[in-house]
């Protein structure tokens, strides 16, 4: 991650689907934090799907989250967040405020992964004071203009669009706008977004979404800052922010985004360690 630049990574669990798959999930990102001299954020997404052994009764699998999974994360400070996959085939608005709710309870913040296969209208979810919604490829004018009145940020992960060959992308030009908060994430998993390159990511923006390459360069640092609650520590460089730079072998800013696929990056500095080739020196 370093070596494409990244200081700072969200990362989620979603995989195991069970309690005992959940918090292990979790510990795993909390040791692998311990071992990166960056910062890493972990999100409990247990609600990511319904597993196969619920699916005749998913409200089950949502009892599960909500009175064994959060509470369990939250007790061992292992989850900063909540994340819930809201579209079809995943789980409803009516779950999504459940778990929402949940989390919130036991003291987590939410995010969740939304209209990304179908649109779901947002006024119930926004009402939850989400910190990020994820996605967001299905939205309709009305849901921009609502976006735009919270302060909930938008994370657009085109690289996911990229690789399932998807041939649209999320209304970036219409986000920021109507005055919402966008920011970029690369969605790195297995599955639809096999990437952990954030300048790859930013070309994307540029060619595919009409972001300009000064909107995908605030877009990948201060207001991801903000998307992960750490706009009082990082996403700037000014006195008093945490020492994360990322530097470039570049003549101009537009080219971080203008090379396709490529990477540029020198070295970075996470919390004030530098790295060269993924290494601390």
């Amino acid at each position: 991650l370093s070596t494409f630049g990244t200081t700072t990574v969200e990362a989620k669990s979603g995989y195991g689907l069970s309690l005992d798959a959940e918090l292990k999930s979790l510990e795993a990102i909390n040791a692998g934090a311990r071992q990166w001299p960056g910062t890493v954020v972990p999100t409990l997404l247990g609600a990511h799907a319904v597993p196969t052994e619920f699916r005749d009764h998913p409200e089950q699998y949502v009892d599960l989250v909500c009175e064994q999974m959060i509470p369990q994360a939250a007790k061992r400070k292992l989850a900063t967040f909540l994340d819930v996959f809201c579209d079809r085939g995943a789980f409803s608005e009516e779950d999504t405020v459940r778990i929402a709710m949940a989390a919130q309870k036991s003291g987590l913040r939410v995010r969740f992964h939304i209209s990304q296969l179908t649109r779901t209208p947002l006024d119930r979810i926004l009402k939850l004071n989400p910190i990020s919604l994820d996605h967001l490829d299905h939205l309709s004018d009305a849901d921009i203009n609502l976006l735009a009145s919270f302060p909930t940020v938008a994370t657009l992960v085109p690289g996911a669009n990229f690789f399932l060959g998807l041939g649209s992308y999320p209304p970036a030009r219409k986000l920021i706008d109507s005055g919402g908060a966008v920011t970029l994430a690369t969605d790195y998993n297995p599955g639809s977004s096999p990437t952990s390159s954030m300048p790859f990511v930013m070309s994307l923006a540029c060619t595919q979404m009409k972001m300009t390459p000064a909107e995908a360069i605030t877009a990948a640092t201060v207001n991801g800052a903000y998307a992960l609650g750490l706009e009082r520590h990082k996403g700037t460089i000014e006195p008093g922010r945490d020492a994360d730079l990322a530097v470039f072998d570049c003549s101009d800013y537009r080219e971080i985004a203008y090379w396709v696929a490529g990477n540029h990056c020198s070295h970075t500095i996470l919390n004030g360690e530098l790295q060269q080739n993924g290494q601390t020196k």
